[in-house]
Order: structure tokens, then C-alpha cells, then sequence
């Protein structure tokens, strides 16, 4: 299975929606709020693809005037999961943020989330809190952060 990462193109959105309804049950990205981003200068989308299928997509968003990046997103398809493709897209949006001279990655993630919260841990991240209730079901989500060494990939 070879994937390609790639930025986003205008015809991607429907197949970005699907992904976003199959790979979440809830706290999803709408199509417009998708449309949104990835017109933003202020926000990144990643796509992984096989062939000619997107499979997964990230996205991070970054603030005028700070170091720091926050992971918003990355979304894989449930029939890729398990092979990669959540990792090279945590690492293709850590890249991005350090050619925007960004040190500081953070994120948040379902407390219930033991896959992501492995691959988080594996990468790098530590645990900086616990929010209590924080996602629409009542789930607690947990933020972490990682340090992004400038000039390094």
C-alpha cells in the first residue's frame, strides 16, 4: 500500500465528509467548517491517499503571534486503520509546523481513545491535563503537548 500525503483540492470535500462521519461518532468536522479550513491561512490539511482514494486527513491550526500549533484533527478511514497512515500524518503536521518556525505542538484527545493516545505517547507527547466533560458526550478529553525542534524533521 503505497500512500501519498498531499494538501487538500477543491474536489476532496465530499470524500473529507465521509471520512470525518466514519472516523468519528461525534464532535465532527462539518462540511463547512471543512470548507473553512481548508481555505484558511491559518490552518493546514493533510491528506493521506492510496492510489487514488483519500484515506485520512489531518489538519493543525496555528495563531498569529505564538510558537505554538494545536493538532485539530487527523481522521483515518476505519477500513486503514492500523496501518500507519495516523502516524505519517501526525509527522507530516508536526513538519509543517516547524517550516512555520513553531515549537510547541498541543492537542486534544478522547480520554477513551487508547489508540490515539498511544500514538500521541509514541510520538512524543506528554499529558498536560485532564478536561473534565470536555467532548459532546460528556467524555473527558485529555490535552497534550509535545516540544517540535525547529530545523529538524
Amino acid at each position: 500500500m503505497a500512500i501519498v500525503l498531499r494538501p487538500p483540492r477543491e474536489g476532496d470535500l465530499d470524500r473529507l465528509v465521509e471520512i470525518e462521519n466514519a472516523a468519528f461518532s461525534g464532535d465532527r468536522l462539518s462540511r463547512r467548517a471543512l470548507r473553512r479550513l481548508m481555505a484558511s491561512s491559518s490552518a493546514a490539511l493533510i491528506l493521506a491517499q492510496e492510489e487514488r482514494r483519500i484515506v485520512g486527513c489531518a489538519v493543525v491550526l496555528f495563531r498569529r503571534g505564538t510558537k505554538s500549533a494545536r493538532l485539530y484533527s487527523i481522521a483515518v478511514d476505519p477500513a486503514f486503520t492500523g496501518k500507519g497512515i495516523g502516524a505519517r500524518l501526525l509527522y507530516a503536521v508536526e513538519a509543517e509546523a516547524r517550516s512555520r518556525d513553531r515549537s510547541l505542538m498541543s492537542l486534544e484527545v478522547r480520554a477513551d481513545n487508547a489508540a490515539a493516545i498511544a500514538l500521541y505517547e509514541k510520538a512524543g507527547y506528554m499529558l498536560l491535563q485532564r478536561k473534565s466533560g470536555y467532548y459532546e458526550d460528556g467524555e473527558d478529553g485529555l490535552k497534550m503537548t509535545k516540544t517540535l525542534l525547529v530545523g529538524r524533521s
